[in-house]
């Protein structure tokens, strides 16, 4: 397999050939405080997701383990304290339900796909390192369509540029340009869904907007 980098971004270098994506559009405004009950909140959940996966990794429930992964998460959180991810956003049923059902389906779409260039006979697939530039670009919106997007095979996530909200995407069996385009529109479709699921209002008009470095990298 080899990888064909696109025009935006040349072999062996790490910005896109003509430099990186110019800004798009401004930000609606600074992220709103997290008050100390937020905040306390905040860490509560972290800690039970911290000593949840210490759990599986030992594999073994007990009074021993729960209280060695509260210790581990509360350390964790003490010494390696993370900057404050606020949540400005609302879940919405109903596109929580059209994302699931539509990731379900890519799933099973792009397991059968990569299963079919698999075995086929002398065949040698392409690849192909696209950029992507989202239009919602919170941190949590980059997280969460970049895990999404990694999850569904013939597609995974090289690299995500936080300040300009672009993400490099390897994907497999390009065979031309329209395949690429494709691919670009597959990831912004799953932002739109993320976005009309868990997103605010303002973030949700502005997957409207047509940013300018998306215009350029089409």
């Amino acid at each position: 397999m080899t990888d064909d980098l696109p025009a935006d971004r040349a072999a062996g270098d790490g910005e896109p050939a003509d430099g990186p994506p110019p800004p798009g559009p401004a930000p609606d405004g600074p992220a709103p405080a997290v008050g100390r009950g937020g905040r306390r909140r905040d860490q509560a959940i972290a800690l039970g997701w911290l000593v949840a996966i210490w759990l599986l990794l030992w594999g073994d429930l007990s009074w021993g383990n729960l209280l060695a992964g509260i210790v581990v998460g509360a350390a964790v959180l003490l010494f390696f304290p993370l900057p404050p991810v606020t949540f400005g956003g609302r879940l919405r049923p109903g596109p929580l339900l059209v994302l699931a059902v539509t990731f379900a389906g890519e799933l099973v779409s792009a397991s059968l796909h990569v299963a079919a260039v698999a075995l086929r006979p002398g065949y040698r697939p392409r690849g192909a390192i696209i950029a992507v530039p989202l239009r919602v670009r919170t941190d949590l919106n980059l997280a969460l369509t970049a895990e999404v997007i990694s999850l569904v095979p013939g597609t995974l996530i090289l690299e995500v540029d936080r300040d300009h909200g672009v993400l490099y995407v390897h994907v497999l069996d390009v065979r031309g340009p329209e395949d690429l385009t494709g691919s670009r529109e597959r990831v912004l479709a799953v932002e739109r869904r993320i976005v009309r699921a868990v997103g605010s209002r303002a973030e949700v008009r502005q997957l409207e907007l047509e940013p300018v470095d998306r215009r350029n990298h089409q």
